[in-house]
Order: structure tokens, then sequence, then C-alpha cells
């Protein structure tokens, strides 16, 4: 079963918003995909692309109702859910853990990356720490 959920946080300043794609194996906790971008279906799509062919051809997909998510993970594997069903539950928690860990991922901060270099290094340099742990 794999997780998948978005993040909002920023650079630079709040009207520049980037969000943060994920795709959890809620078996293993580990991180199998990630993209940073927008709100939209091109971004669900590159999280989709960016998936190993096996969990693509065979793993079922829980999610939010957003409807990027609709729009590219076949029928037979989608189950969309709210956060009380619990589908979402291990990827809602790795956001809790990315935000005690990363201060610029928090929602009302002082601490944001000034360039998005910076911001997707922390973030793959956090992933990476995360996933070895896991």
């Amino acid at each position: 079963m794999i997780e998948a959920d978005e993040l909002w946080s920023f650079v630079g300043s709040k009207a520049n918003p980037q969000w943060i794609w994920v795709a959890l194996d809620a078996a293993t906790r580990r991180v199998l995909a990630v993209v940073v971008g927008d709100r939209s279906e091109f971004a669900a799509r590159c999280l989709w692309l960016s998936l190993p062919d096996e969990y693509r051809e065979r793993a079922v997909f829980h999610t939010d109702f957003l409807p990027a998510y609709r729009a590219v993970i076949p029928d037979g594997q989608h189950v969309p859910g709210g956060k009380g069903d619990g589908g979402t539950s291990h990827v809602e928690r790795f956001w809790c853990t990315v935000r005690q860990r990363c201060a610029r991922f928090v929602r009302k901060t002082l601490s944001f990356s000034k360039c998005l270099e910076n911001h997707l290094g922390a973030l793959w340099f956090f992933i990476h720490q995360y996933n070895q742990s896991h």
C-alpha cells in the first residue's frame, strides 16, 4: 500500500509557494518518490511517473480527495479518503516529522529558504536520512 500526499511550503516569500508531493510505502515507511512543484495534475503525474514500475503496476494508492490524483492513478488502484479513515495516516505522520526536524517546512516560521536549491537540498538531505533510519 502506498500513501501519497502533498505539503505546502515557500521559498523567499509566501508569494512563492512550493508544493512537495510524496509517495510513501506504508509497510516500510520509506519515501519512494518526491516531486516539488505546484498543486496541479502535472505535478501528480510527475510523482506517478517517478515511482518504480512495480509500484505503478500493482500497488494500491491511498490519497486525499485532490482531483489531480484521480486523474493520474488508475481507478482499480486508487482509494481516496479523508483524514478520519486512516488511509493516509503514515504520510501525515511523515509530514509532522518533517516539520519537527526542518524549521523551513513549519507552517508559520521565521526560518525559510531564500533559494529553491537550498530548499530542495534540505528536503533531499532529510529524506535520505529518514529513509536510512526506516
